[in-house]
């Protein structure tokens, strides 16, 4: 069989690459080894919100007294909600097998590898399936965990987040190793069921991608509700025993063994660029991530990357505009390459954290003078009505030309409102529109708008 597009992997990045390609007219085919959809829809991004609204709910039912009601007996039944998550995960993966359906991409079940100019040769548990043609094949494999020596996944006492989305039994202790976007959004669902939660983390503060203050300000929230972070640590030296683990933390010049339940390692990705035929090819890697210019092609004609499997951010969103830019360029489009400076970053922890842009310290590294506003929830009084007092919003610009850098946040929904700002930033906007645009009101969006004028001496509320 020979098709315009293959498509190795279904995850956000090669089903939305298919069903784009499907619209604009091309034969196309998706290779699945495993899951519709891919790690994010089956084991990552959708069904870790599903436990984060559980946490969310069992908060709220906690302090159901600070809204003049009355819950008693709040408890959680884990089976259960480990059981709603793969319910959303598998009413999602159906959705996607839906939309290919739909848009007449075929779907070959198997694992696919480069095979010669053209050609994509697929196998099934070791067992060939046929070899297929294609003028331009996409490759959207993916990554899996990151492991480090002696934390390997045992699939008992240290988990990765498989395993720590499904587990047997709840620990009353756990330790996260890596304070990234998964180890943070593990620890606060955890922390907020009970269990004693300790964070340790290499960099010299958690989020470390994060600007430095929405970092600090995060750091203290979860400390607040119980958490204990160490930062500038490093785990090593695991000793197992029948149901708990002992690690020791070296931080400060001291070395603490702290013993728990469990241990989630949570301390990056690894490419999937293993068996796909890249030998012998122009195909180029970095660090194990397949290089790629603007429009997503590698070194060799014909073929293309797109997602976790290439250079980062390494984002969900991320990989499903590569695949609509990649697939553009082949029908000869001429779409806008990928910006990453307008690629927004969430982490649906409580509080959640958001960002799209520069930070602030990067701003000025790289020459700008700026211009920073800032606004606390406190400020808000949608904010207050929610009992979610607790935030910040911050702006950068450019002091010269107005010019919105980035914008930084941390607070309830902030994970919602980061898109306005993302979309002020693809349109190049300056603080002239933000501060003539209208916000309704009550909102938590105002403080969008207060953040942008205070960063020009003129904000109201605070």
């Amino acid at each position: 069989m020979k098709f315009d597009v293959i498509v190795i992997g279904s995850g956000p990045g090669g089903y939305v690459a298919a069903i784009r390609a499907a619209q604009l007219g091309l034969s196309t085919a998706v290779v699945e080894r495993e899951h519709l959809g891919g790690i994010c829809l089956n084991w990552g991004c959708i069904p870790t919100k599903a436990l984060l609204r559980s946490a969310e709910v069992m908060h709220l039912a906690k302090h159901a007294a600070d809204y003049g009601l009355s819950v008693n007996g709040v408890s959680f039944d884990l089976d259960k909600v480990v059981q709603r998550s793969r319910k959303v995960a598998a009413q999602l993966n159906g959705g996607v097998k839906h939309l290919l359906k739909k848009n007449k991409v075929t779907v070959i079940e198997g694992e696919g590898k480069l095979a010669g100019k053209g050609q994509v040769a697929v196998t099934k548990g070791g067992s060939p399936v046929g070899t297929f043609g294609a003028k331009h094949i996409i490759i959207a494999t993916g990554a899996r965990a990151r492991t480090l020596p002696g934390l390997e996944d045992d699939g008992k006492l240290v988990w990765t987040y498989k395993k720590a989305m499904t587990p047997d039994a709840f620990p009353k202790s756990l330790l996260v190793i890596g304070s990234g976007a998964i180890g943070i959004e593990f620890a606060s669902f955890y922390n907020a069921l009970g269990s004693k939660v300790t964070v340790v983390e290499v960099m010299d503060r958690i989020l470390p991608v994060e600007d430095a203050e929405i970092s600090t300000f995060a750091r203290k929230a979860f400390e607040k509700q119980g958490m204990r972070i160490i930062t500038g640590a490093k785990a090593g030296n695991l000793r197992k025993s029948a149901d708990s683990v002992t690690v020791a933390v070296e931080a400060g010049g001291k070395t603490e063994d702290i013993t728990v339940d469990r241990v989630i390692v949570a301390v990056g990705i690894s490419p999937n660029t293993e068996n796909l035929g890249l030998e012998g090819t122009k195909v180029k890697l970095d660090r194990g991530h397949i290089v790629t210019d603007e429009y997503c092609r590698t070194g060799e004609p014909g073929v293309y990357a797109i997602g976790d499997v290439t250079q980062p951010p390494w984002l969900a969103h991320k990989a499903s505009h590569e695949g609509v830019i990649c697939v553009e360029a082949i029908a000869g489009k001429h779409p806008h390459p990928l910006d990453i400076r307008s690629i927004p970053g969430c982490t649906y922890s409580h509080p959640q954290v958001a960002s799209v842009g520069l930070t602030e310290a990067k701003a000025k590294e790289q020459g700008y003078d700026v211009k920073v506003g800032r606004f606390p929830f406190m400020g808000n009084g949608k904010a207050i009505a929610l009992g979610e007092p607790e935030g910040l919003v911050k702006t950068v610009f450019d002091a010269k030309t107005g010019e919105l850098l980035g914008a930084h946040m941390a607070g309830a929904e902030v994970t919602e409102l980061i898109q306005g700002y993302t979309v002020a930033k693809t349109m190049e906007t300056t603080e002239q529109e933000l501060m003539h645009t209208v916000f309704p009101h009550p909102t938590l969006s105002e403080m969008m708008h207060e953040s942008a004028l205070e960063a020009y001496g003129r904000a109201i509320h605070v």
